[in-house]
């Protein structure tokens, strides 16, 4: 209205404007009709025209500020979570993305099941709904049943008596009215799937389109985020906000339990809500039965959705399509949550049935698993999310659950080095796969691998004894002592376990407990072994070395002697094993305060051990820093660089807060 009043005010303005000239110019003392009052009473005219043009041109503009854009709408977006936690710098990332192109824009969110995929993309859309007219949502999960969803949406649009193979186009030329716009389609398949749903030429412009997919192959066609778990301090954010009660240091535990997966987190959160279970409960029962709680609890958005069935859609899939995957999903899970070495699989391709021996077979198989968002696949290895692993492990039969555990125990008893302390690449192997042993061996063994068992345990614990870990080698070999005298015709077996439990008992500080093992190791492999079995002078050597820690060195001497002669003719002179049995001996006459005599031992044991080893071996670090205590007890001044150099080593192999790398740097200041 005040659009035609400032129009008309200025039009009569105007017009007495020219009436005032023309009657000026023409002398007239008489105007027709109304205009004649304009004509007797010129400047009160004026005086009312000018403020009404004046208030009509300001009241224009105010108007066109008014016209704010249209709402937005928003057709079958889920209602937004107001739990949401984190990802702002994703979001972040999203608009900048989009927003960068000017034409239609495609970004692709992809992550592993329960990543919380979905809840970005719909929070996308509520945070940055005023950026849009028109917000879509689609369920591509089916793509058959995407054009359906179009039919709908172009009811919505005002489009009436569509055909199915147009609807898809005459949706996007639609949306040309409605820009910008935004379409989410969730929870895609491959690319290929969803072609024809997608915009493409001139279909559509102004708008942005988002997909959701656990499938990977997407980067040809558009931009991806790959969304990870949350970080530990959103998982720690969402638990102490959703829960009574629940403190960061229940959280963290909790967070680490779950993985951070949010899906799980959620989960958690509302079986603890409905249940009003005290966060300390729930984490004992989550640490003790994690495959039957991961199919308790509902997200308070998505009650049909848990973790124990998260997956099953994709199982089902590759067990029609490749199920080689599946057998290899099933092995994988039942291994630790840390990255599994593929060559575990190859080295022993009866594991798999042949298909790890065929490398076209092989690569499309780990592949599937990694294609289908079930596990990332790096340069040498596989990592599957531990209630990935949880879920498989709940859904396998007791029978498969069995075979695969036999298959496995055999393939990591091919792949762990045998020869711990003489085959200088046994370090880095087994620290790759002692958390896959681990895992294998943690419950009792089935019969068909109980042997396999055994041995693993007792290989595992003369690793963590070489690296120092003796608590935790402790009861590894203990069960694996428990397992072989439980077997028959186990004997040399059991007097390995034996022998390995008296040397985590001696390096505890409990050489009397240590030396009835020892005797015992002794005993059966004599009875058991050819005398000049190297075991044997394993056995003579670890005996040695208690009897002196007893203080017995006289009955010490002739045992480690004996040891170092098996060995040298087993062996040859310069043998890593020589060099341990020469240790021994040089143990005896440091006891018996023979240092002279002992100098020339460990000085031989170095050259063997400084030959065959890396220079940061620890084997090298600690004869080093055994030779520098006899030498400084010699008065020899070489001893402190000898000390620091053993202690570099043990710091780089063991860490700083290592008690073996403490102790080290303390001999080095004594030195000093």
């Amino acid at each position: 209205m005040w659009r035609t009043v400032a129009s008309a005010g200025a039009g009569l303005l105007v017009l007495f404007v020219g009436s005032l000239a023309f009657n000026a110019a023409s002398g007239q003392s008489h105007w027709p009709g109304p205009l004649d009052f304009v004509r007797v009473h010129p400047w009160v005219v004026l005086l009312i025209l000018i403020p009404l043009s004046l208030i009509g041109l300001w009241q224009a503009p105010r108007r066109d500020r008014a016209q704010e854009p249209l709402a937005p709408v928003a057709y079958r977006l889920p209602p937004r979570n107001t739990n949401f936690t984190g990802r702002d710098a994703t979001l972040r990332e999203m608009r900048q993305r989009l927003t960068s192109v000017n034409d239609v824009a495609m970004l692709v969110v992809h992550g592993l099941g329960g990543v919380g995929k979905t809840q970005l993309a719909v929070e996308y859309a509520y945070r940055y709904l005023s950026k849009y007219r028109f917000v879509v949502f689609v369920d591509a999960e089916h793509s058959d049943l995407v054009a359906s969803q179009f039919v709908s949406l172009a009811r919505e649009l005002g489009l009436a008596e569509v055909s199915s193979d147009q609807v898809i186009p005459r949706v996007y030329g639609k949306l040309l009215d409605r820009r910008p716009w935004l379409i989410i389609f969730d929870n895609g398949e491959k690319p290929g799937t969803l072609t024809h749903a997608l915009p493409s030429g001139g279909l559509a412009s102004n708008g942005h389109v988002i997909v959701t997919t656990r499938v990977s192959g997407w980067s040809s066609r558009a931009g991806v985020v790959d969304l990870d778990v949350f970080t530990r301090r959103e998982s720690v954010e969402l638990l102490v906000r959703r829960v009574p009660g629940m403190t960061a240091a229940v959280a963290d535990r909790i967070a680490e339990q779950l993985g951070d997966l949010p899906l799980a987190l959620e989960q958690a959160a509302g079986y603890m809500g409905y249940n009003h279970t005290a966060p300390e409960e729930y984490l004992t029962l989550l640490t003790s039965r994690l495959e039957d709680m991961i199919a308790r609890g509902e997200p308070v958005d998505r009650p049909t959705v848990v973790v124990a069935t998260l997956w099953q859609l994709s199982v089902r899939r590759l067990e029609t399509e490749q199920p080689q995957a599946v057998r290899l999903l099933e092995l994988c899970a039942l291994l630790a949550p840390e990255p599994i070495p593929l060559d575990l699989f190859t080295g022993s391709p009866e594991t798999l049935n042949g298909a790890a021996a065929d490398p076209l077979v092989w690569d499309t198989t780990v592949g599937a698993l990694a294609g289908l968002g079930l596990a990332r696949r790096g340069d040498a290895s596989l990592v599957l999310h531990r209630l990935v692993q949880a879920a498989v492990r709940a859904a396998m039969p007791d029978e498969v659950h069995t075979d695969a555990r036999v298959k496995l125990c055999r393939a990591l008893l091919a792949a762990v080095p045998h020869d711990i302390h003489g085959d200088p690449d046994a370090r880095p192997r087994w620290q790759g796969l002692l958390p896959h042993v681990i895992a294998v061996t943690k419950d009792d063994p089935p019969a068909e691998c109980a042997a396999e068992t055994a041995v693993l345990l007792r290989l595992a614990s003369e690793f963590l004894l070489q690296i120092g870990d003796r608590s935790v080698a402790l009861p590894l070999c203990e069960r694996a002592l428990a397992i072989d005298e439980s077997l028959e015709g186990r004997d040399a077996e059991v007097g390995f376990d034996l022998i390995t439990l008296a040397q985590i008992h001696r390096d505890l500080g409990a050489p009397e407990r240590a030396r009835p093992l020892a005797e015992r190791a002794l005993r059966l492999h004599e009875s058991c072994l050819p005398a000049d079995s190297p075991a044997i002078a394993t056995d003579l050597a670890t005996l040695a070395r208690t009897l002196c820690l007893l203080g017995e060195h006289g009955a010490a001497r002739p045992l480690a002697e004996r040891a170092l002669q098996i060995d040298e003719a087993a062996y040859g002179p310069d043998d890593p094993y020589v060099s341990f049995d020469l240790i021994a001996l040089a143990n005896v006459h440091v006891d018996l305060g023979d240092y002279a005599t002992a100098a020339p031992l460990i000085s031989r044991a170095l050259r063997i051990r400084e030959a065959r080893y890396a220079p940061d071996h620890l084997y090298i670090g600690y004869v080093l820093l055994f030779k520098a205590r006899v030498l400084h007890t010699l008065n020899d001044p070489t001893a402190a660089d000898l000390a620091r150099r053993g202690a570099q080593i043990l710091q780089t192999r063991l860490g700083k807060n290592h008690p073996k790398t403490e102790e080290a740097f303390a001999l080095v200041n004594r030195l000093r």
